[in-house]
This record gives structure tokens, C-alpha cells and sequence, in this order.
């Protein structure tokens, strides 16, 4: 028996639409090349086929996409020609080999959802157990820079630029919430009660009839599994909580008497630092969590080192200067932020990538295991819907 349409399609579209976008970008906008396919608009630009038509359109079978991609490839190497690229087509390439990122990375969403095999060659499949890592730590209040600088490299238009804001001293977890901190919200019957959830999430959780996170199995023994890919395995305990949604999140934090981080709050407590006296936020910040280091395995679970999260007390060496684990890397973390632009917003050559979705989606920091470290910097500002699931997502939260 072959491989199922509905399975193939999705995974087939995701990869023709990367080398569309490559072309579009760098050889027909950069380089005022003519185009390779006639109908690959009709086809692959995301902006214009809707997203619910794609999976039926007359794709190019598997070889003729990866061919196509090929083709891409050898036409930019063409048009580099070996040498240095000038700012304004830097800039093009840029966004395309981070679009491609972002969809290697949607790849493994898509696997996960339509119970496919893991990604192949992935990193140590011997996951660290560390353990939890409980408790708070304190962060002072002051004024914090929110944002990007032109000196930070390649940065989105959501990003610019680093403005100041004011902030009230507060106190974030060490660590993301934990499958058996979620677990004890579910045994407790919180997806039941009413007064956990907003009305959007309340409408939400009985559409959907949720029950507890989407790839949980009902308890046997006493004892939760969750399905990985088109496995079962054991609940993680100390793993953090992971594809879950914003309003599960906040449901969580409610029942718990927690709430989510702003986005500010979460970007100073990943990169800030005290003053000397510890009493004010400084006007500095490190470039990652744990200083200026490359992002290693040791200190981040990034770039499918694992092949899934692990126990949120690992990596110790990745600590923030505050004493935070784990804010980049393993999984997005839901904040309270709504995504909405910065003062002075300009859309950037690529309008469709935030401008659209300003004011109807949530902002998610940190990045997950199979993120590119290009994607996962501290300021970059993920970005989807509340209702979103599917993602590999978790939460870490403040206290009140």
C-alpha cells in the first residue's frame, strides 16, 4: 500500500512552497530573474492559495519538487557567483533561509499531527532526566529596552526597535510548567470548571471537547501516556507541559493562582541583568540567556540536539542572570502579549509575514528542540492564534 494522499500532500506542498519562496525572494526579487515554474504562484505563494486548498492542488509529484528544488539552489549559487552579496539582496537571502527554518521546524508539527514517523538523524535520543526545578526568582523593576537593535543582525519588522518600558518589579518561575504540575490541573478536573476559563476558552475547550492535551491518552493504571508521533510512550514528568494551547495555559494559571509573563517581562528575565546593587534593571543585556557562548547542547535544547524536550532542571548552564532554565530552547512559551507592532512599525519587503496578523494572535518566546538557534534568539517574537495546539508550545508563569 502507498503512502496516504492526505498525509503525503501536506508535507509535499510545505516543501515545493520553501523553494518557491526562495525563488521569489532572492532570484526574481533580488536578481529580476524570470520565473522557473509558470504556475508556481498558483501553487506555493502562501499569501494566495488559501490554506484549505492546498492539500488538492495538481502538485508536482515528489521528484519533480525536490528537482525543482535543486534547480533553485544551482540558480542562486549562479547568481552569487561565488562572491559577496550586497545589503539589499543579504537581506533577501536572509529572510529565506529563516522562512526555511520555520518550516522545518512546521514539518515537524505536520509528523506529529498526522501520526507520520519522527524526523530521521535526529540528535541523543537519550533525553537528560534532571528533574523538576521548582521555585521563583525575583526580577527588579526599572525600565527595560523591549525589542531589537540594528546592531542584532537580521531581525523581522515586528522586532524594530527596542523602545523603553516601564516594569514593575516581579517574580518568574525557574522553569516552565511540568507534565505533573499539568497533570494535577487535569486529575483535579480543571478542564471541567467553569470558573478557570475565560469565555473564549470556555467556547473553545467545548468545541473541541477538550479534556486535557490533545496527544494525552486516557489514564490506564493510573498512569498517562501521550502519543509521540505514531507511538505511545510514557508521560515525561518532568518534562515540560507541551502542545498546549494559550487558553489551557491560561486556564492553568487561574486554577494555580498564576499568570502568564508579559513578553517584556519574559525578554528581561531571559537577557537582563541587575545592577551592581540589584535594585533596578540595567541598561544592558546579554546577547543569550547564559552571555555570549554559542548556543551548545549544554546550554540550550535546540536544532534537534534531542529528539524531544526533556526535564526542565537540565541544562544549568544555560541560566539567565536572574537564575531562569530553559528560556530558549525545548519548547515555546506562551506570554500574555498580545502581538501587536511596535511603535513606528514599518512593514518590511515582506508584508505578509506580520502586519496580517496584528491583534489576533499571541506572542510565544524561547523557541522549542527542533528550532534553528537563527529562529531562537531571545528576541525573536513568535506569534499564533490562542486556539493553537498544535504547536510545540508549553508556558512558564509569574506570580501575582
Amino acid at each position: 500500500m502507498g503512502p496516504r494522499l492526505d498525509i503525503v500532500n501536506p508535507v509535499l506542498w510545505e516543501i515545493g512552497h520553501v523553494g518557491w519562496f526562495h525563488e521569489y525572494w532572492t532570484l526574481r526579487h533580488a536578481h529580476g530573474r524570470a520565473p522557473l515554474i509558470e504556475r508556481g504562484d498558483r501553487l506555493w505563494d502562501s499569501s494566495a492559495v488559501a490554506h484549505a486548498t492546498r492539500w488538492q492542488l495538481d502538485l508536482p509529484d515528489r521528484a519533480g519538487t525536490f528537482s525543482y528544488m535543486a534547480d533553485v539552489l544551482a540558480r542562486q549559487e549562479d547568481a552569487l557567483g561565488g562572491g559577496t552579496v550586497d545589503d539589499g539582496a543579504r537581506y533577501f537571502y536572509d529572510l529565506a533561509i529563516r522562512h526555511e527554518d520555520m518550516h522545518v521546524e512546521a514539518l515537524t508539527y505536520s509528523r506529529q499531527t498526522l501520526t507520520c514517523a519522527p524526523p530521521q538523524e535526529l540528535g541523543d535520543a537519550r533525553r537528560p532526566e534532571a528533574g523538576p526545578l521548582p521555585g521563583d526568582v525575583a526580577v527588579p523593576g526599572g525600565i527595560w529596552r523591549l525589542g531589537s537593535a540594528a546592531g542584532d543582525g537580521f531581525v523581522f519588522d515586528n522586532e524594530k526597535w527596542a523602545h523603553e518600558t516601564a516594569m514593575a518589579p516581579f517574580r518568574i518561575a525557574c522553569a516552565p510548567v511540568t507534565n505533573a504540575e499539568f497533570a494535577a490541573f487535569v486529575d483535579a478536573g480543571g478542564y471541567g470548571a467553569r470558573e478557570f476559563w475565560s469565555d473564549a476558552g470556555w467556547d473553545w475547550r467545548q468545541r473541541c471537547n477538550a479534556e486535557r492535551p490533545i496527544y494525552w491518552q486516557p489514564k490506564q493504571g493510573g498512569v498517562w501516556s501521550v502519543r509521540r508521533y505514531r507511538t505511545l510512550e510514557a508521560l515525561m514528568p518532568h518534562a515540560p507541559v507541551v502542545f498546549v494551547s494559550w487558553f489551557e495555559a491560561e486556564a492553568w494559571c487561574r486554577w494555580a493562582g498564576r499568570r502568564l509573563p508579559s513578553e517584556a517581562e519574559w525578554e528581561a528575565a531571559a537577557i537582563g541583568m541587575p545592577t551592581t546593587d540589584g535594585a533596578r534593571l540595567a541598561d544592558t543585556r546579554r546577547r543569550w540567556p547564559w552571555g555570549d557562548a554559542s548556543a551548545a547542547s549544554a546550554r540550550a535544547n535546540l536544532d534537534y540536539a534531542f529528539d524531544g524536550p526533556f526535564d526542565v532542571a537540565a541544562c544549568a548552564a544555560g541560566d539567565s542572570a536572574f537564575g531562569c532554565r530553559q528560556m530558549i530552547g525545548n519548547v515555546w512559551e506562551w506570554t500574555n502579549s498580545d502581538f501587536m507592532p511596535f511603535a513606528g512599525f514599518a512593514a518590511d519587503p515582506y508584508k505578509d509575514y506580520s502586519q496580517p496578523w496584528f491583534g489576533s494572535r499571541k506572542v510565544l518566546r524561547g523557541g522549542c528542540w527542533a528550532t534553528s538557534a537563527r529562529i531562537a534568539r531571545p528576541g525573536y517574537r513568535n506569534f499564533f492564534t490562542p486556539d493553537r495546539n498544535d504547536v510545540v508550545a508549553g508556558f512558564r508563569t509569574c506570580a501575582l
